[in-house]
């Protein structure tokens, strides 16, 4: 491994803070960038788990560093509704981010159920939502019965993937030992509204998307086997999907995290994909709504895959930082963390047919935040030590482009790529008096990735 460290000084790069205000400015870790890379959308809160404590979405303009504000709650509390990780649609001027209720009470405040997906089409200032609740009888097909979060756009639009918590199985759980709220996994199809059963109300309304959930799981997964009880932080599989063995192309999958169980009893965490039929309506006609005791069902023909195994050829499964999976624009791979022989977190990619574990870095270092892939694919970006490093994908070159600042900047996160070229848009706190605030910086690095790499 040639790993080179480069300094601002010699490199003569210079990250750019663009927001100064005293309030927080907090990236999602995804989609960040508008379809033209001219602003960038965040939420106000100060701290990663205070969403429901947040009520407004604005954009910085990456040149003129002018704010807008595109979506606020006039009647915010700290139990909620609260809104935030906004996520910018690949095409179009529109952000898709969590919602609390809006009828969030003490007694009810924002939480894992008590939220769903709000869109904001940003020329028109109108927000509706993307999603369908339902958590009353009769349940309607194609709404969720809770909370959905960390949403990603696939690469056309045409598709929003989502995390989940089911708000009624929950409640049940309260009193039947038989019925767990198990989180799972699933998406959007944004162009089948979905029209409720019955009366609406605050927390029962129509939405503009059919969602359908894509990952089976149970409370006791048999040990040894590829039963999952969560499955979390998916991404979608390249720009048009991926090819299978075959020669076919796939043209929509997701592929997520899924913890198993060992034949010995340990948890373990792999990677696991599913494939989207060409017909989404047919998938769309094969689920049902759920019931007081189950989840909405997955489709009849959507099998998941699993694709890593903890315990082959020293692959000890996914582990490190938070991370969200992230697929090369062919789909050729799908990259993730794990721990090498040394005890360092690296970053490896897996096919989504299965097969070989390729390690791509070799540090000497454990990266410490979630990566970032470059629109090209070619370049991996991610923090350790608060420094920001580049790795270069066919060789696995490691450079630090940036040192860890010598100021008052702390908490690097969520790192973004830019939809073109090599720009870099990420979180720091930043001192101001007695507090610190996020704040959005932006690091150029086409210079540096033209001459060097």
């Amino acid at each position: 491994m040639n790993n080179k460290n480069i300094s601002v000084g010699t490199s003569g790069i210079e990250e750019i803070q663009l927001t100064h205000q005293r309030q927080g400015h907090f990236l999602n870790q995804r989609q960040a960038f508008s379809p033209d890379d001219q602003y960038l959308v965040f939420d106000n809160r100060n701290e990663d788990s205070k969403i429901g404590e947040n009520g407004s979405i604005q954009l910085v303009d990456v040149q003129s560093q002018e704010i807008q504000t595109i979506y606020r709650l006039d009647h915010q509390t700290s139990y909620g509704p609260g809104t935030g990780a906004a996520s910018f649609h690949p095409k179009k001027n529109e952000v898709v981010f969590i919602h609390g209720l809006m009828n969030a009470s003490p007694d009810q405040p924002y939480g894992l159920t008590e939220r769903f997906a709000m869109q904001v089409n940003i020329e028109a200032n109108t927000a509706t939502p993307l999603e369908a609740r339902n958590v009353r009888e009769p349940y309607t097909k194609g709404a969720l019965r809770g909370g959905s979060h960390a949403y990603s756009y696939s690469a056309d639009g045409r598709f929003v993937s989502f995390t989940y918590n089911d708000a009624v199985l929950a409640k049940e759980s309260r009193t039947n030992p038989q019925v767990h709220d198990l989180r799972t996994v699933g998406a959007f199809f944004t162009d089948h509204q979905v029209l409720i059963d019955g009366q609406k109300n605050e927390e029962n309304f129509d939405g503009n998307a059919f969602a359908v959930l894509l990952a089976r799981v149970t409370h006791s997964p048999q040990p040894g086997s590829d039963e999952i009880n969560k499955a979390y932080e998916e991404g979608w599989v390249g720009n048009a999907g991926y090819t299978k063995r075959d020669g076919q192309q796939q043209r929509s999958a997701l592929a997520f995290l899924g913890d198993v169980i060992s034949s010995s009893g340990v948890k373990t965490t792999e990677v696991f994909v599913v494939d989207l039929p060409e017909n989404g309506s047919a998938l769309m006609e094969q689920v049902d709504a759920g019931s007081n005791t189950a989840l909405p069902s997955v489709p009849a023909g959507v099998e998941q895959r699993r694709l890593t195994f903890a315990g082959r050829n020293n692959f000890h499964g996914v582990q490190g930082p938070r991370q969200w999976l992230r697929s090369s624009p062919d789909g050729a791979f799908i990259y993730f963390y794990s721990q090498d022989e040394k005890g360092v977190i690296q970053i490896c990619a897996v096919s989504p047919n299965g097969g070989n574990i390729n390690w791509v870095t070799k540090n000497d270092f454990s990266a410490d935040t979630s990566f970032s892939l470059s629109p090209d694919g070619k370049y991996l970006a991610y923090g350790a030590g608060e420094a920001i490093y580049l790795t270069r994908i066919s060789d696995g070159t490691t450079l630090q482009v940036l040192p860890a600042p010598t100021g008052l900047a702390k908490g690097l996160t969520n790192i973004n790529w830019s939809n073109a070229g090599y720009t870099l848009a990420y979180n720091r706190k930043v001192d101001h008096g007695d507090q610190a605030f996020y704040q959005v910086f932006k690091l150029d690095l086409s210079t540096l990735i033209n001459t060097i790499l």
